[in-house]
């Protein structure tokens, strides 16, 4: 088996000024991170991450690689934060993803609250557990899985990366087989749209990453879009794995791991990167253009004085 398909798309939501989600698409490697903290902190705590987990994609192979790759971003996040007061106390969920293609089996190491999900034979199963206040609460019995959607502390998560100099890592592996669709969210849509709908949106995209992918995004927008939303979704299907290489398809070299101080935005389709101007990217452009018209208006208007 192999990795087929695989999109990756960002949403700011209806009620979020800033995007503090980022995410890797850069098969057989995925990850989420879902910042937090307070100014631009938390945009920079999941772009911190994301950078690090795709600076090491080609040199992981293993669950043990994975687990690195977080414990990295954990410590890169840490020190940045030692260093500047400003964005003291940061931090960022993050869920990475390895797939095998060999073994047929999928790697993942997980700190907070984005999800892991494997979508099979019409069945939709959370991988991961949810370092959360309202998870911890349904899992003690307090609460019950109806009553935790609603609740008005569930965005409250009980580990990060980059609060504390270490953090602890879940791991799990599961076997993967021809024909599942494995999404990794962050709660922007985990918390707006019920598990059986999200079942019933990757059924009705007939297994294609990029159609589910909007269709996600759009469902919970629909619901109110109270968060940032991000979703990462691949297929798995028949093929022989062979030798990956971080060079594109025509040849060029392997692009550049993302720059933590650059916004954008992102969709990725079939592992490839697509960007498209954050907010506040177009500000230079727009500058030159009114400097541009001030000295035509000068030229001209010096011009009739003469």
């Amino acid at each position: 088996m192999i990795v087929g398909r695989a999109a990756g798309q960002t949403d700011t939501g209806r009620k979020r000024r800033r995007n503090e989600d980022a995410f890797v698409c850069d098969p057989p490697l995925f990850a989420i991170a879902d910042g937090m903290g307070g100014a631009q902190a938390g945009e920079l705590a999941s772009r911190l991450a994301a950078a690090a987990i795709e600076e090491a994609a080609a040199a992981v192979s293993d669950k043990e690689g994975v687990v690195g790759v977080v414990r990295t971003a954990n410590a890169r996040i840490f020190q940045r934060s030692l260093q500047d007061p400003g964005v003291a106390g940061m931090g960022t969920t993050a869920t990475v993803a390895l797939v095998d293609e060999r073994a047929g089996a999928l790697s993942v190491a997980h700190v907070g609250d984005s999800r892991a999900y494997r979508f099979r034979d019409g069945t939709l199963e959370q991988l991961t557990t949810d370092h959360s206040l309202v998870g911890e609460l349904v899992r003690s019995g307090r609460l019950t899985e109806d009553e935790a959607a609603v609740h008005p502390h569930r965005s409250v998560i009980t580990r990060a990366l980059g609060t504390e100099a270490e953090v602890d890592v879940d791991t799990l592996t599961v076997d993967l087989r021809p024909g599942d669709l494995v999404l990794l969210c962050s709660d922007g849509l985990s918390a707006m749209v019920r598990d059986d709908e999200i079942a019933r949106l990757l059924g009705a995209a007939d297994g294609d990453p990029h159609r589910a992918a909007e269709a996600l995004i759009g469902a919970a927008n629909a619901a109110g879009g109270e968060d940032n939303v991000t979703v990462v979704l691949f297929e798995v299907v028949e093929g022989e794995p062979a030798e990956r290489t971080r060079a594109s398809s025509d040849g060029s070299p392997p692009r550049p791991a993302l720059d933590p101080d650059e916004e954008t935005s992102e969709t990725v389709v079939d592992g490839v990167r697509r960007h498209g101007a954050g907010k506040g990217s177009r500000w230079p452009a727009l500058l030159l253009v009114i400097t541009l018209l001030a000295i035509a208006t000068f030229a001209v208007w010096w011009s009739l004085l003469r």
